[in-house]
């Protein structure tokens, strides 16, 4: 009787922990992003394309690579846990260290004029220049709002604006689940103008505003709202200039970064497959709150999954590479074209990899 007793007295507490115990997150309730796309048919069905992938040579000491740009020579270029810059052959070989931010390296590009531009999730938007290490802090707030989460960028090419997006204005690096959980509108999308030092919001309440890319002639920009899941085009000229659409929804996890080849084609990493407890609870903010009690004193992984996703420029799905194996290279964050090739960055790796574009759209 007294085992019983103790035994419900214990339930009760747990149970009025997760009712009432403090918690920093507010979840807003909206309307969800509909029904998971089918994994037995349809353009996001499952199809084993990234059950194997060539991995990089590892790097020591490293961990944590979340996106890769490419230099003129073919050199591949990734950001590592640690603020380390690695630098690979373009063989994907002889991995060493050229440069360390001093925070969280994420988003990468190259400006015109050989240096780095990153989006640092601790720091802001950096240039490196690579010959010496050098760091430069270009931004770290806007419009006396600091960031918080700095996560990826782009650079027109005359090499004068800076595109980028501050994920969280609430949540700083690594709290990105509590963002998603909260739903709050905290995200940014920016301009940094390299001539002036002037930067300015282009967009603001979304839901973890991550990846973005210009499009052709830098018309727009592609920003991915991973909190949706979706992805919007801003116009950036034109009578539309300023005005947000949705470019692709309905995806079947939550996109990270996106890059463009160039030509037609928008490739999208989908780290995670969208979490049937998010989609479910979108109007239940009460229980999303029960949620981020546990969240935010213990790691909660989204179900992790090998996923990209390629989208044309009407924004729809011309080609879908998926991978669940044991060989699968998972949490894709980035998938960048490069040749025959397209690289994938992962944070969930110690290196980079890379399958053949004609594995993946055959």
């Amino acid at each position: 009787m007294r085992l019983r007793t103790v035994l419900g007295l214990t339930l009760g507490a747990g149970v009025g922990w997760l009712l009432l115990a403090p918690t920093r997150v507010r979840p807003v309730a909206w309307e969800g992003p509909g029904l998971t796309p089918s994994r037995t048919g349809g353009p996001y069905a499952d199809n084993g394309r990234l059950d194997t992938a060539e991995r990089f040579a590892p790097v020591p000491g490293q961990t944590s690579p979340e996106s890769v740009a490419v230099d003129i020579q073919g050199r591949l270029y990734s950001g590592f846990g640690g603020g380390a810059i690695v630098r690979f052959q373009p063989n994907g070989t002889q991995p060493g260290v050229v440069a360390n931010t001093g925070g969280r390296p994420l988003g990468l590009r190259f400006h015109p004029d050989g240096s780095l531009l990153v989006a640092d999730a601790l720091r802001g938007l950096l240039r490196v220049r690579l010959n010496g290490g050098e760091v430069e802090v270009l931004a770290t707030e806007a419009e006396g709002v600091p960031f918080r989460f700095t996560d990826d960028l782009d650079v027109d090419r005359a090499g004068r604006f800076v595109y980028f997006t501050d994920a969280s204005s609430e949540y700083g690096w690594p709290h990105e689940l509590l963002d998603l959980l909260e739903h709050g509108g905290h995200g940014r999308v920016l301009r940094h103008d390299l001539e002036t030092g002037e930067t300015v919001v282009l967009a603001r309440g979304l839901n973890f505003p991550n990846g973005v890319a210009l499009g052709p002639d830098g018309a727009y920009l592609l920003v991915t709202e991973t909190g949706g899941p979706r992805v919007h085009r801003l116009w950036l000229v034109g009578d539309k200039a300023g005005t947000l659409e949705v470019f692709a929804d309905s995806l079947p996890g939550y996109p990270d970064n996106v890059r463009f080849d160039g030509v037609a084609t928008f490739w999208v990493a989908l780290p995670s497959r969208r979490s049937p407890l998010l989609d479910a609870t979108a109007r239940q903010p009460w229980l999303r709150r029960v949620v981020a009690r546990i969240a935010e004193r213990t790691k909660l992984p989204l179900p992790e999954e090998s996923m990209l996703v390629a989208l044309n420029l009407e924004g729809r799905p011309v080609a879908f590479a998926q991978g669940s194996g044991p060989q699968s290279y998972g949490y894709v964050t980035q998938v960048l074209p490069h040749g025959d090739h397209l690289i994938l960055s992962s944070l969930h790796g110690d290196t980079l990899a890379r399958v053949p574009i004609s594995q993946v759209r055959p």
